[in-house]
Parts: structure tokens; sequence; C-alpha cells
């Protein structure tokens, strides 16, 4: 089997490797692949291993050899499904693979916030330790966590896993689950008890608001201008889910006016980020590029299981199917 990874520096800038995925067939590896040499690139490959390379209903029919396509990730939207069904060709993707990672990246940013190591670290390194007449000094004042209330919009895996975390801080924990039906009961997540509440109730009552919830109708730009006039005044906002979830505009107005005392976010409503994005030189903001599922051994793992979705394919019982 002829296989061509289309954007592989994304999961792989060459610091690992493609492991059992070069046993299963022919690699042909790229960093990254335009709309223009996809085409070119997959003519006579049976299969296609994608991260964010588009395979939309004209890229099936130019490809009659396709007979799977591998997502290297737990979302598919680049991939027209009703084309893929139409010319046969299976899809899969890898579900939960950087849960423990995502995990760790909301509260790196939650802390970043609240302690501001960036900022100190960075005025030690310019000199001005040396020459403070305190043996200590702050540039700005830092939040404890513990005793704050933390609520997550989404409780999920990475959700629990987030209530886990914020528990050994010391905070008290609630949260807005996907089943509305569960709102008012009480759920354990490790040692963490979880009272589950309505999302108005949540945010209104939080110290820490974070976002684990799927991009949806129903929650696309969930906090927007409206909700976020429900949010305590000085409350963080942490987003690990999707950039669109929030309205960045609406965001960066409660930054601007201190409603929100911080926000940190791994993901944007557009990536990469556009130059005119109003969350760019936004005060009390913590950005990072889409990297919450990069650690080595999350990689290693993700690529792991797009193996053995390809090889479940090729003994003729595919797993983890999106169509």
């Amino acid at each position: 089997m002829k296989i061509v990874i289309l954007d592989g520096s994304a999961a792989n800038p060459g610091d690992i490797t493609w492991g059992r995925l070069e046993t299963l067939g022919e690699v042909t590896a790229y960093d990254y692949t335009s709309k223009d040499q996809l085409i070119g690139r997959m003519q006579g490959a049976e299969c296609a291993i994608t991260n964010k390379t588009v395979f939309d209903a004209d890229v099936f029919s130019q490809l009659p050899d396709l007979k799977y396509i591998g997502v290297l990730a737990t979302g598919y939207n680049v991939i027209d499904l009703k084309a893929a069904k139409e010319h046969g060709v299976t899809v899969t993707n890898v579900p939960e693979y950087a849960t423990f990672a995502t995990a760790q990246m909301t509260m790196a940013l939650l802390l970043e916030l609240t302690n501001l190591a960036g900022l100190h670290s960075a005025s030690v390194m310019a000199g001005e330790w040396c020459k403070s007449r305190q043996f200590c000094y702050f540039k700005s004042p830092l939040t404890e966590l513990a005793g704050k209330t933390l609520h997550i919009v989404g409780l999920g895996k990475i959700g629990r896993r987030v209530a886990q975390m914020a528990e050994s801080f010391g905070m008290t924990v609630t949260a807005t689950p996907h089943n509305t039906s569960l709102i008012g009961t009480t759920e354990t997540a490790g040692a963490a008890k979880v009272r589950l509440v309505s999302f108005e109730d949540g945010v209104k009552n939080a110290d820490v608001v974070s976002l684990h919830c799927p991009l949806t109708e129903d929650t696309r730009e969930i906090i927007n201008s409206d909700s976020l006039s429900l949010f305590r005044r000085g409350a963080f906002l942490i987003n690990c889910a999707r950039g669109p979830v929030i309205n960045e505009a609406a965001v960066r107005e409660a930054l601007d006016s201190g409603l929100l005392g911080g926000y940190g976010a791994d993901v944007v409503s557009v990536e990469p980020m556009l130059e005119n994005n109003p969350l760019l030189g936004a005060p009390n903001c913590v950005i990072t590029p889409h990297i919450a599922w990069t650690p080595v051994e999350t990689r290693i793992r993700l690529i792991d299981a797009a193996a053995d979705n390809l090889e479940a394919f090729l003994k003729g019982s595919p797993i983890n199917t999106v169509r």
C-alpha cells in the first residue's frame, strides 16, 4: 500500500519516527501540502494521512485509487464525509489521545495568569532583581487558587481531568455537562466532587471558567457579550476547546474593561492566527499556538493510534471510523 502523509511536520517535525506506519506500506511524508499540491502527491496512493489538509468533493473525484483517509487528530471537519461515502473511502480519526496533555495545558494557562511566572522571569532576566532594594518584588498582584471556584463547561474526559487537577489545588469545582438532564446532581472525578449546574449559574458563581465543550451550533460563541455580563468581575477564562466557542471581540472588550481578570487560550477562531485578531495585544491575555496536544509522549501516542487504525482497516475490521 502506498501511504502519503500530507502535513506531517505538525505531529512529527523530525524529533520522533513514524513508527508502525512505516511497516504497513510504502510511506512518503511531506511536512506540508498546499491545495495545489494535493492531487499530484496523492496520485496512485490508496492511503492518505492528514491533519489539516482538506479533502473536499472535488479532491475525491480526482483520486480514484484512494481507499482510506486517516485523520491524525480527533477533529475531522477537513473531510467531506458525504463525498468520502460516495467514493467508498473509509475515514478514521484518533479520539482522546490528548486528554492528559490538554488538561495540563489548561492548568498551565491558568497558572500563568495567576502566578505571572513569565512576566517575572522576563523582569529578572532584564536585570530588575539585581537593582531591587528589597529581597523580592512583584510587578503585578498574584492570585491564590485555593478556595476559589472553577466552573467547567463540558464535563468529558478532559473536563474531568481538569476537575481532578483543580481539586488538588484546593478549588471547588462545578460543571455544566453535555447532558443537561444531569443538572442538579453531583459527579465524582477522581477525588473531586463536581456539582452539575446550569451554564448561567456556573459562570455567575465562578472565579475561573474553563471551556472543554465541542464546537457545535449550540456552543458556537457561547461566550459572548451577554454571557460575559454574568461573570464575576475579575474572573479568569480559559479556552482549550475550540476558538469559535468564544466571540473574540467580546472577550477583548471584557479584558480592556477589567470585567475579565485574564484570558488564557490555546486556540483562536481562525488558525494560523490572523493579524487583525482582536486578541492580539490584549491585556492580561496568554495565547499559545494550538500546542496542547504536542508533548512528545502525546504525539507518539497519536501516531501509534493512527497505525492501529490503518492496520485494522487493512485487516478488514476498521476501528474509529467517522463514516
